[in-house]
């Protein structure tokens, strides 16, 4: 099924023109539990890899047998899944007791090389936002599950851009990793249901006189909000008068709003997508830049807790509005790095020039 963000509340483009400077494209992949295949874009799905070609592995020295065991992640969740709506069986609560961090694999030398996990695979044609270096036509991305590498101690990100056309055999089985640091650093397998959506500009990195317009525009809304106008505010919004715009949002299990909000409606999409603008919600913003070229580098993919959270329910799909709370929605994939969010940058002058990553 696919999916369909909400109309924004209101056209900020024609409250404030001047944000046509800072708009850009992006594409929501709105991953859902599923079973892809080799052929199709995913998450943690099977890769389009070449039975002939060395699959990624980590072989930075550090502890790869402490952790947790992979089928235990996924069993977990399973059983978690199958449960929901009942009291655990006896046989289900033996099981998910028996699932604990240890050694699970002694033998495994610290500077032996580690099968990385299948993470994510975008075929452009089905991502517009999507743009390969030299008639690339699918990327790949993996990460070794255990957050030890560089100085930041996070995971390991690797990139791998590949013509699929070129793909004869598939490599079968694929390589996986025994054990991972955290069960939050593995992705559940989704299909995924890409959408293209407009972004604007993080607030932050407006220009000040901007700003201080959009704040004021901001309080204004809020103010008839709570004085309950009679909406002529939002004639250019989906929703013919504030009092719908409200309604919906309580439908969606949102809290009463003040009115729409540039930071939480307006400007940056939630959830996993390719491309668009980086939002600094936890952080002042931080320049990315290129250590090679020092070209300041956009957000390649994101990677989210959230499909959407509290403070942006307004971005939840029409079709997923009846479903508001279900994990499976709002946390399909179950991965949790830094505080919630982390982003893979590249370069946009040479692709092959390192990529960096950014948290939230």
């Amino acid at each position: 099924m696919s999916r369909t963000t909400p109309q924004r509340p209101l056209d900020v483009e024609a409250a404030f023109p001047a944000l046509a400077d800072h708009r850009r494209t992006a594409t929501r992949l709105h991953p859902r539990h599923g079973t892809p295949t080799v052929r199709e874009s995913s998450v943690a799905g099977p890769m389009l890899w070449p039975a002939d070609e060395p699959w990624p592995v980590c072989t930075t020295a550090h502890p790869k047998g402490t952790g947790h065991l992979l089928s235990d992640v996924r069993l977990r969740r399973r059983i978690v899944e199958d449960a929901r709506g009942r009291d655990h069986t006896e046989e289900e609560r033996r099981l998910l007791d028996g699932m604990t961090r240890g050694a699970h694999a002694p033998d495994l030398r610290d500077d032996a090389p580690l099968p990385m996990l299948a993470v994510a695979q975008l075929f452009a044609e089905d991502v517009p936002d999507l743009v390969g270096p030299g008639g690339h036509d699918l990327l790949q991305v993996f990460w070794c599950p255990f957050e030890v590498h560089g100085a930041g101690r996070t995971i390991d990100v690797v990139l791998r851009w590949r013509r699929s056309a070129e793909v004869a055999a598939v490599l079968s089985p694929q390589p996986e990793p025994t054990v991972v640091g955290r069960p939050e650093c593995v992705p559940t397998t989704c299909a995924v249901h890409p959408e293209q959506v407009l972004e604007h500009e993080y607030f932050g990195l407006l220009d000040e006189e901007l700003q201080e317009e959009v704040s004021a525009w901001e309080e204004e809304l809020a103010e008839d909000a709570r004085e309950d106008t009679d909406g002529s505010s939002f004639s250019s919004a989906s929703h013919a008068t504030y009092e719908e715009y409200e309604a919906a949002m309580a439908a969606a299990g949102a809290e009463e709003p003040d009115g729409p909000d540039y930071m939480s409606d307006l400007s940056i999409a939630p959830g996993w997508k390719v491309r668009g603008f980086a939002s600094w919600h936890l952080t002042e913003p931080a320049p990315v830049d290129c250590p090679v070229c020092g070209a300041a580098m956009p957000p390649l993919l994101t990677v989210d807790k959230w499909e959407c959270d509290g403070a942006s329910r307004s971005w939840l799909p029409h079709e997923d509005q009846d479903a508001h709370s279900d994990p499976r929605v709002i946390d399909p994939v179950g991965v949790y790095l830094g505080r919630g969010l982390m982003r893979v940058h590249t370069c946009p002058v040479d692709p092959a020039h390192p990529h960096r990553l950014s948290f939230q």
